[in-house]
């Protein structure tokens, strides 16, 4: 146990803190806080998360992800929002994931099984120089029953649908990768001011859990340009499940093929929804930002 002196509400306080070893990373800017978990977890991952992520009093990030040891896969990763909510999944996160198992020793595998509150992932770890370059995750079959997703929708599937928040009309199609995803084709996301629309669409009585919600623009048939309101985070630079919920509503409305290039403002992600197996495989690079100690109040 370390003693610390803080700053807090202008006041100067001492406070006893336990250290906790950390790495920074990111999937095209989608930044998370990774924790080794596989000797142990902190205490209170939701609260721990709303501290740590805070980018002005804590190291900063869209949340964290706990590198849990698994009963049924190689690792187990579990993820919790800025707001403490805690995710199934999350794509550009698993990339990282496979990164740090592989960088860090604790597997040798190039392909790697990882347990998610939605089921098991398959990552095949790309090598340059002995670390992960880059990773192509198989994020399974989208799902489009509104029960499963889930939305309040009675149909088969939610595909380019009137949709009426704060008294503006939107056409969203709603898919779930793991988690639930309302895709809203526009001219162009730039010009949107997704700090006044988004809470309204995350937080619409549809989405019995809140949803994430994607702004795209079809460029081309295999081009798409997009941004994300994440559910429990606001904007971030990039969302792996979004591009990939984002790929497969394309194809639903008929405005691209199935493998695509998706632009986010971290970076881009190449996404195939491939027919044979229905499945969703997303590729993209994962990098490690650094290392570091945060100490938590006690």
């Amino acid at each position: 146990m370390t003693k610390c002196i803080s700053l807090h509400r202008n006041t100067i306080t001492t406070m006893s803190m336990d250290p906790i070893r950390f790495t920074k990373m990111h999937g095209i800017s989608n930044d998370y806080i990774y924790i080794n978990c596989m000797n142990g977890q902190p205490d209170c991952p939701p609260q721990l998360s709303i501290e740590m992520s805070d980018r002005h009093t804590g190291v900063g990030g869209d949340g964290i992800i706990l590198i849990c040891p698994s009963e049924i896969a190689d690792f187990k990763m579990r993820i919790f929002n800025a707001d403490g909510s805690e995710a199934k999944m999350c794509g550009n996160g698993s990339r990282c994931v496979g990164k740090y198992v592989y960088d860090n020793g604790l597997t040798d595998k190039t392909r790697v099984t990882l347990e998610t509150l939605s089921g098991i992932k398959v990552l095949d770890l790309h090598i340059r120089d002995g670390k992960v370059d880059g990773v192509t995750v198989d994020m399974g079959e989208p799902e489009l029953f509104p029960k499963n997703i889930p939305v309040s929708f009675d149909g088969e599937s939610m595909i380019d649908e009137l949709v009426v928040a704060d008294d503006r009309e939107y056409r969203l199609t709603a898919v779930s990768m793991g988690n639930p995803h309302g895709v809203i084709f526009v001219d162009d996301p730039d010009l949107l001011r997704l700090e006044e629309i988004g809470p309204g669409l995350e937080c619409h009585p549809m989405w019995p859990d809140r949803a994430n919600i994607e702004f795209a623009s079809v460029l081309s048939a295999d081009e798409i340009s997009m941004r994300v309101w994440e559910r429990g985070s606001g904007e971030t630079m990039a969302c792996g499940t979004g591009a990939c919920a984002t790929a497969v509503a394309a194809v639903l409305n008929g405005l691209t093929d199935r493998r695509v290039t998706v632009h986010l403002r971290g970076g881009d992600l190449l996404i195939e929804w491939r027919p044979d197996d229905n499945h969703v495989y997303m590729t993209g690079g994962a990098t490690t930002v650094f290392e570091g100690t945060y100490y938590i109040k006690r």
